[in-house]
């Protein structure tokens, strides 16, 4: 968001603003990015409040609920998407209850301020021929090649997060057990299974990784430019850029890979919660939105077994 939705300087941000930032940091573990997220999202929402109500955060007792009403008003006017709008909300919440807690304020403003209504929206996925086409290459690549094959099939073959795949340290990978230590959202950790083409694809990788110049003391599994950690903007472009090679029409990424990952599980018969532990998902509802894809499997399921389908 651009103009009066957005703050001019970090610098001067209210002492609970601070705090709180300081917080989230610190306290709950979460990653640079996810802070910078929190922390545009109060600033729009401290702009909003100096231009309307010509007062601040630093003291988030004078906040009522109409003055966050009057804030997802703004954004829909704005042309802000609901899923865009959901999450600034959330990080307002999280804060009000961080004053709450700390006794900056006796009434969190926000509760009972719900979420604009979301479409239902399944997620895009691959089918598994489409799967198989993106990751089956010749063994002879370069060290760039190999590298993506192996994020590619990582993504595919665990489905893990492009954010948990690019935080992968060296040490994360027990090839010899076949397994993975992944951190997830908020820091968790999970142990992941690696199929048999993961662990090739990353064992070629891993023999061309330092071709890739690594910087002095870098431990990321991953490089970008520069011998850096692989960022999230290159990974958005190799993902892209392989399903335009493997003849895949529509536009993917690597949450498409995530997907195409726990569909395929779901209709090869996994049940659902050996899927939520596999995505690294704290609540199963956020698994069950995958189950709609495996109608058809259940369909023809139903079709061969009940004695009432109509086709005994």
């Amino acid at each position: 968001m651009r103009g009066t939705m957005s703050s001019d300087t970090a610098q001067d941000r209210p002492g609970p603003v601070r705090s709180f930032l300081d917080f989230l940091s610190a306290q709950k573990g979460l990653s640079q990015s996810s802070v910078a997220a929190y922390s545009t999202d109060l600033d729009q929402f401290r702009a909003h409040l100096l231009h309307r109500e010509e007062f601040d955060l630093d003291r988030p007792d004078r906040i009522h609920r109409r003055h966050l009403y009057g804030f997802v008003r703004e954004l829909h006017r704005r042309g802000l998407g609901r899923r865009s709008i959901a999450r600034k909300l959330a990080s307002l919440r999280g804060f009000f209850r961080y004053c709450l807690r700390t006794g900056l304020i006796e009434d969190d403003p926000s509760q009972g301020v719900s979420n604009p209504r979301q479409k239902q929206e399944h997620p895009r996925f691959l089918n598994p021929e489409q799967a198989q086409s993106l990751l089956e290459r010749d063994q002879e690549l370069d060290p760039r090649n190999r590298r993506d094959l192996a994020l590619a099939e990582l993504l595919y073959g665990s489905g893990l997060r492009v954010s948990e795949a690019l935080g992968l340290e060296l040490g994360d990978l027990e090839p010899g057990k076949g397994i993975l230590r992944v951190r997830g959202k908020g820091n968790k950790q999970r142990i992941v299974p690696l199929t048999e083409k993961s662990l090739s694809r990353l064992r070629a990788y891993l023999e061309v990784r330092q071709a890739l110049g690594p910087k002095t003391g870098e431990t990321a599994l991953f490089l970008g430019q520069r011998g850096k950690r692989l960022q999230r903007r290159q990974a958005n472009r190799i993902i892209a850029q392989l399903g335009q090679s493997a003849g895949v029409q529509e536009s993917i990424s690597p949450h498409t890979l995530r997907h195409s990952f726990a569909t395929h599980l779901l209709e090869g018969g996994a049940d659902l919660r050996s899927v939520q532990e596999l995505l690294g998902h704290s609540r199963l509802s956020s698994t069950q939105r995958y189950t709609h894809l495996s109608l058809t499997r259940l369909t023809r399921l139903y079709d061969k077994t009940h004695p009432r389908s109509g086709n005994k």
